[in-house]
């Protein structure tokens, strides 16, 4: 129960479950500067649940931009059936890379192979921690990245990827087939004429190639995340990776969303600049229903989401599709 949801309580979500968290987790990798650490929630019972990859993006918080942030998504998704992964990518302040370390400060494919090193290795991680046993469903994987951690879920799910400052990295593919559906939540849009002159000379990787991002797709933006810094094109820079990618099917708006979204980083936070506990809810409502019914075809989840935003929350949000 969450007093300060009003609008938003008529989405439809299944009753919440007791959920656990086993923190550290720890993946050793070859080459990599230091081991993988995660965090894993995850129903307190069940088997075979489906798994949520979950990206951390690259804010000015010291701790959130790592498998410590994220609460009010990872906790949400574990409650309501999910097993949601969290590593700690390169780019964390807290427990990343070091500044001077090859590819930073984004380390934008380190990101990528942190994901494809973890499916790799999923037996062994339920190996490792009995508790895990039986729990994942290796046929049932998703993806979800905030902001940068968009841009790196994005290119799991097919985006290209060229580098104006390195000939070398030019339409570079890292799709990973074994996700079968993503959301991009406040994800980078395209790069080019887009970008602003600072980003241009500094952000040399911000030109995706959506046109092969062919997984199905939901695309999350506020419609007042404006971000000067990055783009001369204001919020609607961020719907790219929906009118742009064939793989997108739906695009969730929210009325007056930041690049916070109502909050998903962290409660109270100072990541969050638009908290708003019904726009929070409309974001993490939304997402589980469209990550039901994408793994059960079944499921009349994200039509019947899609429905009772439409009749008691047009006034926070609004979904298009193709």
């Amino acid at each position: 129960m969450n007093n300060l949801i009003t609008h938003a309580r008529h989405i439809p979500v299944r009753d919440a479950v007791p959920a656990i968290s086993i923190c550290p987790v720890i993946l050793p990798v070859a080459d990599r500067p230091q081991p993988i650490e995660m965090r894993i929630s995850l129903p307190e019972v069940g088997e075979k649940h489906p798994v949520i990859l979950l990206s951390h993006g690259h804010g000015p918080s010291l701790y959130i931009p790592s498998m410590n942030g994220y609460g009010p998504l990872a906790q949400f998704y574990a409650e309501q059936g999910f097993v949601v992964i969290q590593p700690t990518h390169g780019n964390s302040k807290v427990a990343g890379f070091g500044p001077d370390a090859p590819g930073a400060p984004f380390f934008w494919r380190s990101r990528v192979e942190d994901f494809k090193h973890i499916l790799d290795h999923l037996t062994e991680i339920e190996a490792e921690h009995p508790i895990l046993a039986g729990r994942l469903d290796p046929e049932r994987i998703a993806a979800v990245g905030h902001s940068l951690g968009g841009h790196t879920v994005g290119m799991l799910l097919g985006t290209r990827l060229s580098d104006t400052a390195d000939p070398a990295v030019q339409d570079v593919s890292l799709i990973e087939t074994r996700i079968k559906v993503g959301v991009l939540l406040a994800a980078p849009g395209n790069g080019g004429d887009s970008l602003s002159a600072h980003a241009r000379a500094n952000y040399t990787i911000m030109n995706p190639d959506f046109s092969h991002m062919t997984t199905r797709t939901l695309v999350v933006a506020g419609d007042a995340d404006n971000n000067p810094h990055l783009t001369t094109r204001g919020a609607a820079w961020h719907t790219d990776p929906f009118h742009c990618s064939p793989g997108s099917d739906f695009l969730l708006t929210l009325k007056g969303g930041k690049h916070g979204l109502g909050g998903i980083a962290g409660y109270d936070a100072k990541e969050t600049d638009d908290e708003d506990p019904d726009r929070l809810a409309v974001t993490q409502r939304m997402t589980a229903a469209y990550l039901r019914s994408a793994f059960d075809e079944s499921d009349p989840a994200w039509a019947e989401a899609c429905e009772a935003l439409a009749t008691h929350g047009a006034d926070l949000a609004y979904v298009t599709g193709k």
